[in-house]
């Protein structure tokens, strides 16, 4: 499977040190891959694409959270 190598090259690469066009080309990367993943979730229902996805998600976040700042806090 092409889509899981790419997902494990993803996971692996560094963030740090990324400039914001490179942040929303990750972003939408990690979006593209999930959907992907989700795809063949659907029709084999395997739990190891499901923590793949869990994990990209979480990066994906991570990434967003830099984009769009932190919310403030009560304000």
């Amino acid at each position: 499977m092409d889509i899981l190598e790419e997902a494990s090259n993803f996971e692996t690469a560094k963030m740090s040190h990324m400039s914001t066009s490179d942040r929303v080309t990750a972003s939408r990367e990690a979006k593209r891959l999930i959907l992907e993943i989700n795809e063949i979730y659907k029709k084999t229902q395997d739990s190891n694409l499901m923590d793949v996805m869990k994990r990209l998600t979480a990066k994906k976040k991570r990434i967003d959270i830099r984009l769009k700042g932190r919310p403030d806090s009560g304000l």
